[in-house]
Formats: C-alpha cells, structure tokens, sequence
C-alpha cells in the first residue's frame, strides 16, 4: 500500500497558536508561482482571493477539523493492512544534517532509529511554533524504533546499480528523528511503529535538490529494490510533507493530484524547479511514492485536500491526505 501525507505544525497545534507564525510570515520571502514574494507584495498581488473569509477563527477550526479526520482515516487504513514493513520517504530541516552535508538522497539501515526529545538548549533556538508542535512528533520522553536493515540495503544496493549514488546511514547524525518521519510514527503508526526504512530526499537545500524527474525515477529504483528483497512482508510506503506551503497555490496541488490519478508526472515536472522550493519542494517527497504506485498500477484515494490558511497573503499549509491500496 501507499500513503501520502502531510506533516506540518498546524496539523498537531490548535489554531489559537498561529498568530506565533506570523513573525516568520513576515520576515520572509515566499517561494510562489516561481518566483520570491515578501509578504506584502503576496497581500497585495492575492488581494482579489477572499483569504479574509479563510482565516477566521471558525474557519481555521473547521480546517484543523478536517485535517484531524484525514489523520485518523489514513491511520485506520494504516493499521487495517497489517503492513509488516514500512518505506518512509521524507526531508530534513537542519534536524540531522546541517550546511556542512546534506545528502541529495539518503537511506538509513540501522537496527535502531532514535527519536529523542530536543535538549533545552536546542528548544531555546526553535520558532515558537515549533517547540509548540514537538509533541506532535517526539513522545513525551523520547522513543527509539525498529529499522529494518535487509530492505534498507536492497533500496541502497539497487540505487547504487541503478546510477543514485545515495547516502547510507546506520546510525542517525543527531538523535533526534526529522520531524517528517516523527509525524508518521506519531500520528499515522499511532505511536506502535512497523520496522521501518527512512528515505530521505534533499527537497529544501540549494544547490543539490534532485529535480522532479529525478525524484520519479528514484521512486522506481526504490520499488526494485522492494522486489528486489527476499521476503514475504507486506509493505508500505509512506511519503510525509508537503503540499504547497509556505505561500499555499491550490492550482499546483491540483495538477500535482492529476498527476496522482493520471499516473503521469510529465505536467508537474513541467511546472519548472522554481516552482518546488521553500515548504512547497516537500512534494517531492510524494514523487518517489507516485513512481511506486503507478508502476504497481494502484490508483489514489484522495480523503481530503484542506488548504490552511493563516494569513491575507495566502501563507499556510496545503493539506492531503491520500492512500493507495
């Protein structure tokens, strides 16, 4: 099976809290229709939207709403399969690596992913929304997790065979687990996680992001190295980010969702690099897990798509919530 899903803090923090993300709103400049956009020229340039109605405090509730049940269907579907084994592609923020080395594609094949609580000096340096949202991905006294080394190395040797010279990790560089992989053990595994392989994609950090295309073709490599595996688990894979934030573009999540039905990632890859950066890149976190899909043939439910906005220049978080079975 396949899951995608997003990740971000307003999905684990009650939108009374998302006044603390404005400062950040305000102070950067929005990756968005391919170009960057201070926040007043977003308010400007999306003054004819109707954001004003999409962030009140009623609306805000109702998406949080929906987002909270998109999280418990695809949990329960989750958990209804069974799955032995899980994939899990993600990103990181600066959580395990930072500027001295970031891995365009790294797996880790460990017996034991770590997922401990930020020291208080660490904490200190977080937005506030952040360390607000840290139990949405790190349990209350921290958490370590069954790898599941054969499969990670079947991924990497395939890799490596098939030209992607990827990372391989045994152990974590810090001890702390990347918010995108604690949302999936928290939220969508509930706290009781299959063995899993981590899979990460370097979707944030110029100058090394693999291009959608790359990505693609990634997911592909990944799915051999699966089959490639001698085993009779069953598996998921799992792609957590996205979708379009920080500048929300509902018009880029849905090509990306026909893209998605269609089998096809030809459009999006057309959009143009410029389009994936800033939190809207996490999409390439779903790229790979597209590949694998539509290589098995299996087509998308889509639960839910929620854009949540925060804010009259369109900043938010786009929300889906999808699964393949």
């Amino acid at each position: 099976m396949g899951i995608g899903t997003s990740h971000g803090p307003m999905l684990v923090t009650d939108p009374s809290v998302w006044a603390a993300g404005l400062p950040f709103d305000k102070s950067h400049r929005h990756a968005w229709r391919g170009n960057t956009w201070s926040y007043d020229e977003l308010v400007q340039a999306r003054r004819d939207e109707g954001l004003a109605e999409k962030i009140t405090r009623p609306a805000m509730e109702a998406h949080a709403a929906r987002c909270h049940a998109g999280i418990k269907e695809l949990a329960d579907v989750f958990a209804a399969a069974r799955v032995d084994v899980a994939v899990i592609v993600g990103n990181d923020q600066m959580e395990i690596f930072d500027e001295r080395l970031i891995p365009a594609f790294a797996v880790f094949h460990g017996d034991t992913i770590t997922n401990y609580e930020f020291t208080p000096e660490r904490m200190a340096k977080l937005p506030p929304v952040i360390s607000l949202a840290a139990p949405g991905y790190i349990p209350s006294g921290g958490a370590e997790y069954a790898g599941q080394p054969d499969l990670a190395l079947s991924i990497i040797g395939q890799a490596m065979a098939d030209q992607f010279d990827v990372a391989a990790m045994k152990r974590l560089p810090k001890p702390e687990t990347p918010h995108a992989f604690g949302f999936v053990y928290r939220q969508i595994m509930r706290d009781n996680p299959v063995p899993s392989v981590p899979v990460l994609v370097n979707t944030f950090y110029a100058p090394n992001q693999p291009s959608i295309k790359r990505c693609y073709d990634f997911g592909k490599s990944v799915l051999r190295g699966i089959r490639n595996w001698e085993s009779d688990a069953r598996v998921a894979v799992i792609a957590s980010g996205g979708l379009t934030h920080f500048a929300i573009d509902e018009e880029v999540d849905q090509i990306f969702f026909d893209a998605l039905r269609d089998r096809d990632i030809s459009r999006v890859a057309e959009l143009g690099e410029a389009v994936f950066q800033d939190g809207t890149s996490e999409l390439k976190n779903w790229v790979p897990v597209a590949a694998v899909m539509a290589e098995l043939g299996l087509d998308p439910t889509i639960v839910d798509y929620v854009p949540y906005y925060r804010s009259e220049a369109g900043t938010g978080n786009a929300m889906g919530f999808v699964y393949w079975r």
